[in-house]
């Protein structure tokens, strides 16, 4: 497949969007952005194209003609204080059917290829000592979005059967970068503020994705041939604890992490009783991946380190908010 040809992006106003289509310019490509917002995307990197709500009945006749690749980004993401009584359904109204949808259009219009964003979640939401995540897992959805993504995997693969659409999923962890949202931007916050923080002696591992390298796994999966109907699990390739992101990150900010060692089973009873505990499992348990697959099939490698990711990042933030 030519890299450089049409590719509609889903969620293209969002953190991950916007880097995508930037990048995908820069390499010639023509992008239509879609997003329920239009103001967040900039028409030099592609021609914004408003989609209220992604579901079941979204009408995609006209976006997807004469579309060589669909990189789909556009999601219900996890909340942290759910307030709907059935979340569930929201996040399949999207997620899973939203998808279908799209899905099932692409391919009525002869699309070649669709890339779906899923998530590590759809794994599980810890790993062992000495374990590693990989393709080859028994999924173990830990949460509501995981269920609803992975539901979505199961369903591109049918469609992909019925109708020969070539579907790629990629798995990332935590995405971090400039502009981050959720739990990046709450740590970044708490270090602005020089908030003491008690996790000085988690001794933890885990994997996290550079959007610079998330972005060029997902530019190589649309043209790759080797890509199609392929999972893959996206990281740095270096993991890291949580004491040290924070001093890492701390000092590329010039706002040294204030650190202090307490419990680890406090902490744990602190998060069960805050209705937190799955917050406090990915401060406190580690969860690596094996992203070796990607790297040997579609002979990729991160253009960036975890370090060159971090302070980048932290330059981003001290140079926009302090």
């Amino acid at each position: 497949m030519d890299p450089l040809k049409r590719i509609l992006v889903t969620g293209a106003g969002g953190f991950i969007g916007r880097a995508l289509c930037a990048a995908l310019s820069r390499r010639g490509a023509s992008i239509a952005g879609v997003s329920r917002d239009i103001s967040k995307l900039d028409s030099r990197f592609c021609t914004p194209v408003q989609v209220r709500d992604i579901g079941s009945d979204t009408d995609w006749s006209g976006l997807v003609d004469e579309v060589d690749a669909v990189v789909h980004l556009a999601a219900r993401a996890h909340i942290l204080r759910e307030a709907a009584a059935y979340p569930l359904e929201l996040f399949r109204h999207t997620n899973l059917r939203g998808t279908e949808r799209l899905a099932r259009s692409a391919a009525a219009a002869g699309v070649k290829r669709l890339i779906y964003v899923s998530t590590i979640g759809v794994n599980g939401l810890s790993t062992p000592a000495g374990a590693r995540f990989s393709e080859t897992d028994l999924p173990a959805p830990h949460n509501d979005y995981a269920l609803s993504k992975w539901e979505a995997e199961q369903a591109l693969s049918r469609i992909s059967t019925e109708t020969g659409l070539e579907v790629v999923i990629v798995r990332p962890p935590l995405v971090y970068g400039d502009d981050a949202p959720g739990n990046f931007e709450r740590m970044i916050k708490i270090l602005r503020r020089g908030i003491p923080l008690p996790f000085a002696s988690v001794d933890n591992h885990r994997d996290l994705v550079y959007v610079g390298n998330l972005v060029d796994a997902l530019i190589a999966c649309t043209s790759h041939p080797a890509a199609a109907g392929q999972t893959y699990l996206v990281s740095d390739g270096e993991d890291i604890s949580t004491s040290d992101l924070l001093r890492r990150l701390g000092a590329a900010m010039g706002r040294p992490a204030r650190l202090f060692s307490c419990p680890p089973a406090l902490l744990q009873l602190a998060g069960k009783l805050s209705g937190r505990s799955t917050q406090v499992e990915r401060l406190l348990g580690s969860l690596q991946i094996d992203s070796g697959k990607i790297r040997r099939e579609l002979n990729w490698t991160p253009p960036y380190s975890l370090q060159q990711g971090l302070q980048a990042t932290a330059e981003w933030y001290r140079n926009t908010y302090l």
